[in-house]
């Protein structure tokens, strides 16, 4: 199949749309409106894709069409699909319209929709009154009526251009609304650095219990999609906001990942990942980037917690960094697990209660590596982040410092991290040697030597000394300088006297 439309075309039309929104709704609201009817319109032109191919290869035959319908990996009931609300766009009740729409969707596909749409309501009074709404929504439905944003299958081939599309649209929202529509968001760069530091391998059970969108966990899976032409790999979620659970499921739909399991609920408080005896499911792999320093995490019942995950110490009531570590530690499989996270750097060097933590994780051997990375690189903070790598299969008692803080491209408002900044990092990472002023690979006894403290220029100097000046050199430029400008004075001085200002 000839694919007849690039993602460019697809991305400029959907960030379009957004227009009909913009000065009416703030976009950390909107967001949801528009990555919604993407949504709705891919698997309507998917469903109309395959309805006229079976009518093609059968005839008109309704009765047959539809009982071959009925094998298709989604329902769409006929008044759920995007036609059917364009065709009545004019008349009174499009929001009304709208949410029946998804209603049917999801009671069609309960297995793989239940419960998506019930945090968004297109009758929602955000639009404004009856007949606001109704314009409002009778022009989104014709954004996504253009020929740009026609995305049957037979047009687009096999391209993730959608998903894609959903990726960009995601990445745009978090980029210019800063950390209200970006709290739930990886920089693809980031994502895609943690999917390789941890390896996935065909057969691997992956799990992200702050999952946000569900961006990390793809691209793990798509790591063993590509490394061993397989999709036999499980996807695990948890995410705690309700908008942002359904942004996950919509994502895995829209890029065909459908084993999965993304559940909605806070994954300190009341983790739902469990296995058949009621305990704490574990995973190949756990990655995760969790809110930086959460305050009101659950200090209050960590003490009691019934699957123990606090037993090497509480985090403080108002840092809940370790709370989320000491879960996805306690989640890994003994002996093969592996793990990345990113943390803010305080994770790394703060005392009291997160020192005796940090100090029993490493006296486990659990630590492997920590890079820092540049500032600037997430949405909504400019602070420096790190990654922590843990492995439940080390080989030795030694940890891997790396600075990559300096080494990536300036952005207008975010940083990037270039392929060759990431390659970097991934080399360092398995020939695990010291680089100066990048890596150090240090023992344990030099980890015990420093108090358990992870900062990282305990281990990597990455200090530059200032050229020493010349100073009978700067004293020879002082000359030649005064010179020339006595110089430029008395040539000045001839020019204002032969124009009569005689000084």
């Amino acid at each position: 199949m000839t694919n007849k439309v690039s993602q460019k075309e697809v991305n400029d039309a959907v960030w379009d749309a957004c227009d009909t929104f913009r000065g009416v709704v703030d976009a950390s609201a909107y967001k949801d409106y528009v990555l919604t009817m993407l949504f709705l319109k891919y698997i309507s032109d998917v469903w109309r894709d395959h309805y006229d191919k079976y009518k093609a290869d059968f005839g008109d035959s309704p009765e047959l069409i539809e009982e071959m319908m009925k094998n298709e990996r989604f329902l769409l009931p006929k008044e759920s699909s995007f036609y059917y609300l364009f065709d009545r766009r004019f008349e009174p009740g499009n929001g009304e319209r709208i949410d029946k729409a998804l209603h049917g969707i999801e009671e069609a596909n309960m297995g793989k929709l239940n419960d998506v749409f019930q945090d968004i309501s297109f009758n929602s009074t955000k639009l404004g009154d009856d007949k606001q709404k109704n314009d409002i929504l009778r022009h989104m439905l014709e954004d996504f009526n253009k020929p740009e944003l026609n995305l049957r299958p037979s047009r687009i081939g096999n391209l993730d251009i959608i998903g894609n599309a959903y990726e960009f649209l995601i990445k745009h929202f978090a980029a210019t609304s800063g950390k209200k529509a970006g709290e739930f968001y990886t920089p693809p760069e980031v994502s895609q650095l943690i999917a390789q530091l941890v390896t996935p391998q065909e057969g691997d059970e992956i799990c992200d219990p702050a999952c946000g969108s569900g961006s990390l966990l793809m691209k793990c899976g798509r790591q063993v999609k590509e490394h061993f032409d397989s999709k036999k790999y499980a996807l695990f979620g948890q995410e705690a906001i309700g908008s942002t659970w359904a942004l996950a499921k919509m994502n895995m739909f829209l890029h065909g990942e459908d084993n999965h399991k993304i559940e909605w609920g806070d994954t300190l408080r009341n983790p739902l990942l469990l296995d058949g005896d009621d305990q704490l499911k574990h995973f190949d792999i756990v990655v995760a980037n969790p809110p930086f320093s959460l305050a009101k995490w659950g200090h209050e019942s960590a003490d009691s917690d019934r699957f123990g995950r606090f037993r090497r110490g509480i985090p403080p009531k108002t840092k809940g960094d370790y709370a989320f570590i000491l879960h996805m530690i306690e989640t890994l499989k003994p002996g093969s697990g592996r793990m990345g996270v990113v943390v803010p750097h305080g994770v790394l060097f703060r005392a009291a209660a997160e020192g005796k933590i940090r100090k029993q994780l490493i006296e486990e051997n659990l630590l492997d590596m920590v890079i820092g990375l540049p500032a600037k690189l997430f949405y909504g903070t400019g602070i420096p982040a790190a990654i922590l790598v843990f492995r439940k299969d080390k080989k030795d008692t030694n940890i891997l410092f790396i600075d990559a803080s300096q080494e990536y491209q300036e952005g207008t408002n975010q940083n990037i991290l270039r392929s060759e900044d990431i390659e970097k990092i991934l080399a360092t990472g398995k020939t695990r040697e010291s680089l100066d002023k990048y890596s150090y690979l240090a023992s344990y006894d030099e980890i015990v030597e420093n108090d358990f403290n992870l900062n990282l220029p305990r281990y990597v100097d990455t200090f530059e000394e200032e050229e020493e000046i010349d100073l009978n050199a700067v004293l020879a430029e002082r000359n030649v300088l005064k010179a020339d400008l006595e110089k430029l004075e008395a040539q000045m001085a001839g020019h204002l006297k032969e124009l009569g200002y005689d000084a």
